[in-house]
């Protein structure tokens, strides 16, 4: 039996340092110590304390050779990796060229360390340095990127936070084509799910407007071609209104939307056309709400027919500002991904 005598500082000491020390290991060995000096069962203690009655007995021995100095202490075995000492040379290793799998990380960090760990292993330590299993993007071949720079810094962005304070309104504008046919989503099954591919290709295209403040989407819609008399159609709906300010609208250089007739009908309508850069999809906010769509409408759904299949797709665009605005506000944010170079993936 380990026998303890607690002077009076020392139980003072143990009272404070229950609730105000920094660490909670140290404020449950006090707790504890502190439950002994009023004399209380050993067992009792142990229940109070959520502790092993070896435990207990560890913290008494520290405190009968050390006092309250030696109960401060927090000793716990901390196992360091082999790879720490070479940690910031193996991730620079690691990022320039970034491997293909986990089974070449392990590859690669045997050949530069010696050091031989499981998949498993390999692919914490991957997570640890902060690096994801990420799809590779891609870069369009004639983007300008100091083009996109440019435009972004001296037009987009000045108009955008005019629109944000209320004295604009911006708008993106651009058309998705919807063909028809089995969009491959992913879904948690015991087994793998197969759904029917309709026949025919046919195609619901909508040529939208999205406001970049309220998200709130415009649309010409049809299941032919669009044309400039499309884009007419989309100018009208979004005339500036009486008392309101003006307008912008973003869009990209297809032929039907830079021609004589669109540019004529908008000095008339006295809407600004802001035409990006070419092969600037990365510019067009509205480019994240199509692949929205296809997630949330087509991805592992079936439709029997064509009506259907356009009815699903206007009816979630038509109400996707109210029924997601959570999820829009994150991802239609007004920062835009720009590109400096093109990485390289060769060894």
């Amino acid at each position: 039996m380990i026998q303890l005598k607690f002077r009076l500082e020392d139980k003072q000491a143990l009272a404070r340092e229950r609730f105000e020390h920094p660490h909670p290991a140290v404020q449950r060995k006090m707790e504890a110590l502190w439950l002994k000096s009023l004399a209380l069962p050993h067992g009792l203690i142990c229940q109070i304390c959520d502790l092993s009655g070896n435990t207990l007995r560890g913290y008494f021995r520290d405190y009968q050779q050390g006092g309250i100095a030696r109960l401060k202490e927090v000793r716990r075995y901390r196992p360091v990796s082999a790879l720490a000492p070479v940690q910031t040379s193996v991730e620079e290793a690691l990022r320039q060229p970034p491997p293909h799998s986990v089974k070449e990380a392990a590859a690669r960090l045997a050949a530069l360390t010696g050091v031989r760990r499981g998949l498993t292993q390999v692919r914490r330590w991957l997570h640890r340095l902060g690096l994801r299993y990420r799809q590779v993007g891609m870069i369009p071949a004639k983007a300008d990127p100091q083009a996109q720079a440019q435009f972004l810094q001296a037009k987009l962005a000045p108009r955008l936070c005019q629109a944000q304070a209320g004295e604009r309104r911006v708008l993106f504008v651009d058309a998705a084509h919807f063909v028809l046919g089995p969009v491959l989503g992913r879904v948690w099954s015991v087994v793998r799910v197969m759904i029917r591919a309709p026949a025919g290709r046919q195609r619901f295209n909508v040529l939208g407007a999205l406001d970049a403040v309220t998200h709130e989407l415009t649309m010409v819609c049809n299941d032919t071609y669009i044309t400039a008399s499309s884009v007419c159609a989309l100018l009208r709906r979004v005339a500036p209104r009486a008392g309101a300010g003006p307008v912008t609208l973003v869009l990209d250089n297809a032929r039907y939307q830079r021609c004589r007739i669109v540019e004529e009908l908008a000095v008339q309508l006295d809407i600004e056309l802001l035409f990006l850069p070419p092969y600037s999809p990365n510019l067009n906010l509205i480019e994240r709400l199509w692949k929205f769509t296809k997630k949330q409408c087509l991805a592992a759904q079936y439709y029997e027919h064509f009506g259907a299949f356009k009815g699903a797709i206007a009816g979630f665009l038509g109400t996707v500002h109210e029924r997601h605005a959570e999820e829009l506000q994150s991802l239609l944010t007004l920062n835009f991904q720009q590109f400096e170079k093109a990485q390289s993936m060769a060894a």
